[in-house]
């Protein structure tokens, strides 16, 4: 082809121009668009809604990038996929924030502003920020369409919201009543079992002295917690206790106060802690509160909202925050003689997961939820292999947790968020729970009505998302045709927050389950296995990783290390092998299109030599495993499969053979029919590709329509995304030339290795002989321009019945063949410098064997190391085997 002209692709490939070009052209097109179509099957995925203060972290891109692919693959292969997208409004983090913003800005606090006017200020915060991680999802490449993004305090989903609230509370399961629950003082809200992480602290056991009431001996009570014993009510003892049983039912002096309280007996008490007596505060522990329930015991909140010691407490303790007043508690009571003794103690405690900042165990009266009715069927629903964990191993913490449940508080003392429905009448207390404001009271026909103050926990909301955006509570087209989802993308770290709640809730009000599959992905750690954090600066920004590396180079580095379940440790640097990648194959299409394509236009497409029939049979096999793994949700194994087919089976051996047919100098027809093949099996090779890096595929696809002309156009989509995924089914493979170009493959990688290893220069031209039984010979010989070309030989293949003098031998299918090596190195130096190398091996054997056979090593080593060391010696013999077996090639 010497009139081949030269067109100018980009030498280089510039990541950060191609997803400029195409991340809001696939979304301007409405390429994403989704709408319910009887005549496709359904595929949808509902994307976990980040926070509205939110930006991109690496969890997100993670998730995204598995979700992400899963819908392309799906749209490909004629789904009528839909992500559906969402923020969630995040009343605690959302409130702090505009609280933070507006304490910097110098503007009024909250209470001063007024409820009305704080909310207001809120929703201008969010409508400022609710965009940003949206365009930063987009620069990952997220396919969804966000014209059906839903928000978790939108008008439609408030509706679901109040209608659930009232339904749960009609059927008896939503109470409202007083409880202890986990009180964060910073917050000043109540939070969930699930919002709490219980950390290990070394703090004190002090062992205090109750003198009894009647002057008798007293007791020891044995706390961690001394600033609680201002709200004791009572001190216990197991009722099988004989060293107690006779001061049960009498009464004990509360120390720093003067007040007496009861001895009472209860199994709660472990009589192997401490002395074996207990106090009981009951408004300041849970269990403590089920005590004081059983025995009817007063139950005063010596603690307010801000952790600060409060009435009905000693005067001068009042005013004082908690950890200040132990230091004066313990002060008090060492100078009163009451201090019996202080041990160093570690326990666990209670720290809220926002705030950072230890929980109060708090009576509150607040709003709660029963969840064992909704648990029942949810536990069913996975037992029963309606819903599926990937890995499985995570049911059986999702067992659990549903087994051991408990009712949950879904009231918080915020102002953002889902407002309580519920109404007190101001003239006669009466409760009304409703969807809208009732017109009057029921009971005593009062107007005068107050809504509740609290709002309900976000998780309120969320846990209805898989239903709720789709329309519920009405019957909408979306509800019938979307909804149960197929899979849940996410980490188990919100298995109980959320994906638990969900199947709940979806069971509960549509009686279908929310999704058939849960695809639980690892957390993303440092690469020493540490979390992320602030504190340590060891985050990882996936924006910066993407302006550094390109979207698609992190798309791939998450896809491969991540196998599910299992935490990634990640460096940045490994974000280099997604942008090698990326490379190779720009290189790869430029080697191939890079060139005038006027004949190739309208070349027939047909396959020419054995490399060409055994391409497209590696293609339908890369395709069938590709679509096997991403089927198990084995994404890492998938993509790894497509990188080798394209790296290796593609870019190394396939455009390395086909050189000389699309050179200059060969047949322009049969050139312009080579590169038409070539091209239409690189565009199914972009297209199985692009699922998992759309931006570098997609810029291919469009180079090739504008390249190709109108004769390629045709019947093709305008955008890749768009195009029919190359599946395997129905195609059928060359086996014939896929076993005789993969023998050539061996071949030519058994002569390869054999220069390697005795250091031939590549300028060098070695020869075979094969001898001339081998059963591959007449493949050889058909074969052997390539052969030749790709493996540096010279002259023909020689024919011969006995291995030749001074030569190497290597394996091809287990049967011999020869390298001469007369001319090809320096024989001498090469003896010398292998007798070296076995005197080495010698002298590091017989160390090993002296090591292993001291018995005081081996038996009191570490197993690892012994083994270790075993494996050395094994490596050394090896190694000194096969060059044995060299040195007797060389003669």
């Amino acid at each position: 082809m010497s009139d081949i002209q030269q067109h100018e692709i980009p030498k280089q490939y510039d990541p950060k121009a191609v997803e400029e070009r195409w991340k809001f052209w696939w979304h301007e097109k409405g390429f994403f668009a989704s709408k319910p179509e009887l005549a496709k099957d359904p595929y949808t995925i509902m994307m976990p809604p980040p926070n509205v203060t939110g930006v991109l972290h690496m969890g997100h891109a993670l998730q995204d990038t598995i979700q992400d692919t899963l819908i392309r693959y799906h749209r490909m292969l004629g789904y009528n996929a839909h992500w559906q997208a969402g923020k969630d409004h995040a009343g605690i983090a959302t409130q702090t924030v505009v609280e933070r913003q507006m304490k910097k800005s110098g503007e009024v606090g909250r209470i001063e502003m007024g409820r009305d006017k704080f909310i207001e200020r809120v929703w201008e915060f969010v409508e400022k920020n609710r965009d940003t991680i949206t365009r930063q999802k987009m620069a990952l490449g997220d396919s969804a369409d966000w014209t059906r993004e839903r928000f978790t305090l939108d008008e439609g989903m408030s509706t679901a919201v109040r209608e659930v609230f009232v339904r749960l509370h009609k059927e008896g399961l939503i109470y409202r009543g007083p409880y202890i629950v986990n009180w964060s003082p910073q917050l000043q809200s109540a939070i969930s079992d699930e919002e709490v992480d219980h950390k290990e602290v070394k703090g004190h056991l002090w062992h205090i002295l109750y003198p009894a009431a009647d002057g008798g001996e007293g007791v020891v009570v044995a706390t961690t917690r001394p600033e609680t014993m201002l709200g004791d009510t009572a001190v216990m003892v197991h009722p099988d206790d004989d060293r107690y049983k006779d001061l049960v039912g009498k009464e004990v002096t509360l120390p720093l106060s003067g007040r007496t309280i009861p001895v009472i007996a209860d199994d709660y008490v472990d009589r192997e802690f401490g002395t074996g007596v207990v106090k009981v505060t009951p408004a300041h522990d849970p269990n403590d509160f089920e005590v004081g329930k059983r025995h009817d015991l007063e139950m005063p909140v010596i603690l307010d909202e801000s952790a600060k010691i409060c009435s009905p407490a000693p005067l001068q303790y009042i005013g004082m925050d908690r950890f200040e007043a132990r230091e004066k508690i313990v002060e008090d009571l060492e100078a009163e003689g009451l201090m019996v003794k202080i041990e160093e103690y570690t326990h666990s405690v209670g720290y809220c997961s926002r705030t950072k900042v230890p929980i109060e165990p708090y009576l509150s009266t607040q709003w709660f939820l029963k969840m064992k009715p909704l648990a029942e069927p949810a536990i069913e629903a996975v037992r029963s292999g309606q819903i599926k964990f990937v890995p499985q191993r995570w049911e059986n913490v999702y067992f659990q947790w549903m087994e051991n449940i408990r009712d949950w508080c879904i009231s918080r003392q915020l102002w953002w968020g889902h407002r309580i429905p519920a109404w007190y009448c101001q003239d006669c207390s009466h409760v009304m729970v409703e969807t809208d404001k009732p017109g009057r009271c029921p009971v005593c026909g009062s107007e005068r009505m107050k809504q509740e103050e609290d709002v309900l926990d976000t998780w309120f909301s969320s846990w209805l998302f898989t239903f709720s955006t789709l329309g519920w509570p009405k019957t909408t087209a979306d509800l019938l045709h979307y909804h149960p989802t197929d899979v849940l993308v996410s980490g188990y770290d919100i298995i109980f927050f959320w994906i638990a709640r969900m199947i709940m809730a979806s069971l509960h009000f549509t009686d279908e389950i929310p999704f058939k599959t849960v695809y639980i992905t690892g957390m993303i750690k440092d690469k020493q296995g540490r979390w992320m954090s602030k504190s340590l600066g060891n985050g990882i920004d996936p924006l910066e990783m993407i302006e550094q590396y390109g979207a698609d180079a992190v798309r791939y580095c998450l896809t491969v290390l991540n196998s599910p379940g299992q935490d990634i440790r990640l460096d940045p640097s490994r974000f280099e092998m997604g942008r090698n990648f990326a490379n190779k194959l720009w290189n790869s299409f430029r080697f191939l299109a890079n060139r005038d394509l006027a004949a190739v236009q309208t070349a027939k497409g047909d396959a020419l030599e054995v490399e060409d029939r055994w391409i497209e049979g590696r293609l339908i096999e890369t395709s069938k495993l590709v679509q096997e793994k991403i089927e198990q949700y084995r994404l890492d194994d998938a993509l790894m499969e497509l990188y080798r087919f394209i790296w290796n089976d593609f870019c190394d051996w396939y455009i390395e053979a086909i050189k000389p047919r699309i050179a200059d100098d060969a047949d322009p027809a049969k050139a312009a029919q080579t590169l038409r093949f070539a091209l239409e099996t690189y565009n199914q090779a972009i297209h199985i590709l692009h699922p998992f890096m759309p931006f570098i595929t997609e810029e291919i696809y469009q180079t090739l329509l504008t390249e190709m002309g109108d004769a390629w156009k045709k019947d093709r989509p305008e955008s890749i995304a768009l195009g029919a995924y190359p599946v395997a089914e129905g195609r059928t493979i060359d086996k014939a030339a896929v076993e005789e170009f993969g023998y050539v493959q061996e071949l030519v990688s058994a002569i390869r290795n054999v220069r390697g290893e005795l250091l031939v220069s590549p300028a060098k031209e070695a020869k075979l002989v094969v001898p001339g039984n081998e059963p591959r010979l007449e493949i050889i010989k058909r074969e052997w321009s390539t052969i030749k070309r790709l493996a540096r030989i010279e002259g023909d293949v020689i024919e011969a019945d006995a291995k030749p003098s001074t030569s190497a031998s290597t394996l091809v299918e287990g049967r011999e063949v020869y390298i001469p090596l007369e001319g090809l190195i320096d024989l001498d130096s090469e003896r010398d410098r292998v007798k070296k190398e076995i005197g080495k091996l010698e002298g590091l054997i017989n160390g090993q064997q002296k090591k292993l056979a001291n018995e005081k090593f081996v038996a009191n080593a570490p197993e690892e190391l012994v083994a270790n060391e075993r494996e050395k010696l094994t490596t050394y013999e090896a190694d000194k085997e096969k060059l044995t077996a060299h040195l007797a090639d060389l003669g």
